[in-house]
């Protein structure tokens, strides 16, 4: 069998892997467009959880949710879905100063969830709110 021959046999090989891939719908996670895609997202991860407030990362790699009891929901890519954790009382953030990188750091304070760096519009108040998580379970 001649060079040309396996080349073209490998490339066909590797384009039906991929139309197989793209048709099982394998692959990155698709970004998070907008609010509506949060607010589904998060009905899935959790029955009932309604936001009220919504922040999502500028690149779609993540976003916060906060519904009307307070519960702030952590949402971030997980293979080619979203997963999500409502933050507890072992939940932090960190403001961090990065110009063209990510403003916020979330730790969910599950070891098996993480963390999430973002890049979110006033990052601030999602930062103290999360923060004061720990506060209310103290009080």
């Amino acid at each position: 069998m001649d060079l040309l021959t396996q080349t073209a046999g490998s490339l066909v090989a590797i384009l039906a892997l991929a139309g197989l891939a793209w048709w099982m719908r394998l692959g990155p996670a698709l970004p998070l467009a907008n609010g509506d895609d949060v607010r589904r997202i998060a009905a899935e991860i959790q029955d009932g959880f309604a936001p009220v407030a919504i922040a999502c990362d500028e690149e779609g790699a993540g976003a916060l949710a906060r519904d009307a009891q307070g519960r702030i929901m952590l949402i971030k890519p997980h293979g080619n879905r979203f997963a999500g954790r409502v933050l507890t009382s072992g939940a932090s953030a960190t403001l961090k100063d990065y110009p063209g990188e990510f403003n916020i750091i979330i730790d969910s304070g599950e070891r098996h969830f993480g963390r999430l760096a973002l890049t979110l519009p006033e990052p601030e108040g999602w930062a103290e709110a999360i923060n004061r998580l720990s506060e209310l379970q103290h009080a």
